[in-house]
């Protein structure tokens, strides 16, 4: 025969689980700093000028 469970301290268990999955989703989302964020917007807006100085002129 098995061990005895106690099934409320297997639920709290399981939703510390769920709790901490939720909780490390959102720090990837989120958890960016202002200085990281403005750095991936700085470099998105110099590939973007790159790209546009490198386009060669359409015909008319």
């Amino acid at each position: 025969m098995g061990d005895v469970v106690n099934l409320r301290l297997a639920r709290k268990a399981a939703a510390r689980t769920a709790r901490e999955a939720e909780t490390a989703t959102n720090r990837a989302r989120h958890g960016r700093t202002r200085a990281e964020r403005e750095a991936t917007s700085a470099e998105a807006e110099r590939a973007a000028r790159l790209l546009d100085g490198a386009k060669r002129e359409g015909r008319d």
